[in-house]
């Protein structure tokens, strides 16, 4: 028996002797984990080789192949035609030679995450961690290390929760543009890295007439089955392609065999899928570079990144503001969700100051606001104010105004939170309204609380300004105004804290 029938063997020995079974009706019997729905922030890692050429972006490796590119252009000219210098060429020069897995963790630790998602295997195919089915992985070239061995042992000395993403899906097209003139794709006896590879995938969302191949899927759930086992993960994040009707029979395989895993190993772990890849219910949702334009009954998560142009290393970072991060994760929180948050190191192993700075400045503000975001739950109404999509009770007409845009790729689209911006969350009977600017005048009003608008007529006992102590307030027909310092510590958003 192969190597790769003997894991798809024991991979559905597991899944018959488990509590699910590879099926949609079971599999939503899952649960999300606490420490998932309370810790509400997290780190997402995208390195690889990819960070050597370190221009436009990680689909460096595809577009280098693709003519009539930039990456195309600027392959050429700077390292020569792509027969003679390829992408494997690049891993020399990927050295991890100052990666200190302790150091990243420690960050991660100061920003504030809870949970941390390094990229096991992106589109390139270049595993970091120890795959046995290829020789191409960060243990055998490039690093020589067993990267994601080395990051798992120091989130988890930090009390933070470990997760892995897999873009394997990806691969099976992703070097596609190299078949179609002289480049290091052609040759055979690198098909075991370049592929296999579908030829003339130009539409990315056309599902039907380019399925990857059974052993293409075989191997595919063989790889993510034993990273799961290697290194229990509590969350497997998957990218987009796993859209592809081919892969539906393969996620129930997969997510009956880690689930049952995580019975074995008693722990919450949960999956997370993009757009209709999964049953509602069997997984945890998650959308790119986006925010929901509503409260989600069921937990959900955003990913996105500290740059707005690359989730890997480039030369030319185009960082995103702190107030916009900080901004981004109140409201996913406040629409019951999670921000999982992507920096970009270089080869070295170093993280970029700009990506470290971002990081620790969220950091700051989740020290002092913290409570308004760890273990909280939606309120409600998620907000109010002229960046929200629906406003109950607000009093004021949002014709003309910019909502925040629901969907994928959009989080660069929004227009910035004002003043007049407010996010609730609920957490221990306190009721946290998070103001998204300062107001120039020394109060606010919130006119979700307008008495004519509450429920239950519980009264107001006392506010509080994270950060600062009491301020005064008073309950109103339009709202309820409370009275702030003339000016106030920290940066980005402002906490009161109603119980």
């Amino acid at each position: 028996m192969s190597h790769l029938a003997a894991a798809l063997s024991a991979i559905d020995g597991v899944i018959q002797s488990g509590p699910f079974s590879a099926e949609w009706g079971s599999l939503v019997q899952t649960r999300v984990p606490r420490w998932y729905e309370d810790g509400k922030f997290g780190i997402f890692i995208h390195w690889g080789i990819y960070s050597v050429p370190a221009f436009k972006n990680e689909w460096y490796p595809r577009n280098m192949y693709q003519p009539g590119t930039e990456e195309f252009d600027h392959h050429r000219k700077t390292y020569g035609p792509q027969d003679q210098f390829g992408y494997k060429d690049f891993i020399p020069k990927f050295t991890a030679s100052k990666f200190d897995a302790t150091a990243w963790a420690a960050l991660f630790k100061e920003s504030g995450a809870k949970f941390v998602v390094p990229v096991a295997e992106h589109h390139d195919g270049f595993p970091l961690y120890d795959c046995s089915f290829t020789r191409w992985s960060a243990v055998h070239m490039g690093p020589k290390r067993d990267v994601i061995a080395e990051l798992a042992d120091a989130i988890r000395a930090e009390g933070m929760v470990l997760g892995l993403s897999s873009h394997r899906a990806e691969h099976t097209w992703f070097f596609d543009g190299g078949l179609q003139f002289p480049s290091d794709v052609t040759d055979p006896a690198l098909a075991d890295f370049y592929g296999p590879t579908l030829a003339g995938v130009t539409d990315l969302h056309d599902r039907i007439n380019h399925p990857p191949s059974k052993e293409f899927l075989d191997d595919w759930l063989a790889r993510t089955c034993e990273f799961v086992d290697k290194y229990q993960p509590q969350l497997v994040w998957f990218d987009w392609w796993i859209i592809h009707l081919a892969f539906k029979p393969y996620l129930q395989r997969f997510a009956a065999y880690y689930y049952n895993k995580a019975a074995q190993w008693d722990r919450g772990v949960a999956i997370n899928y993009k757009y209709d890849a999964m049953a509602v219910g069997s997984a945890v949702y998650d959308v790119e570079r986006a925010q929901l334009g509503g409260i989600d009954p069921r937990f959900w998560q955003c990913d996105t990144a500290v740059a707005k142009n690359s989730w890997g290393y480039t030369e030319a970072q185009d960082y995103k503001h702190p107030r916009d991060l900080v901004h981004d994760l109140v409201d996913t929180v406040a629409k019951n969700g999670a921000l999982l948050l992507n920096v970009g190191p270089r080869p070295d192993g170093t993280i970029p100051e700009g990506d470290a700075k971002l990081l620790r400045e969220i950091g700051q503000w989740l020290q002092v606001n913290g409570e308004a975001i760890y273990g909280t739950r939606p309120w409600t109404v998620y907000g109010e104010g002229p960046a929200s999509v629906t406003n109950p009770g607000a009093g004021v007409s949002l014709e003309g105004l910019p909502p925040v845009p629901a969907g994928a790729s959009y989080d660069h689209l929004r227009a910035p939170f004002t003043a007049a911006d407010i996010r609730f969350t609920t957490r221990d009977g306190a009721l946290y309204a998070i103001l998204l600017g300062w107001p120039e005048q020394a109060s606010v009003t919130i006119r979700s609380l307008a008495s004519h608008l509450t429920l239950r007529q519980t009264p107001i006992q006392n506010i509080e300004l994270l950060g600062h102590g009491p301020v005064s307030f008073q309950p109103g027909m339009e709202g309820l105004r409370v009275a702030l310092p003339a000016t106030a510590a920290g940066a980005h958003a402002w906490v009161l804290k109603i119980t």
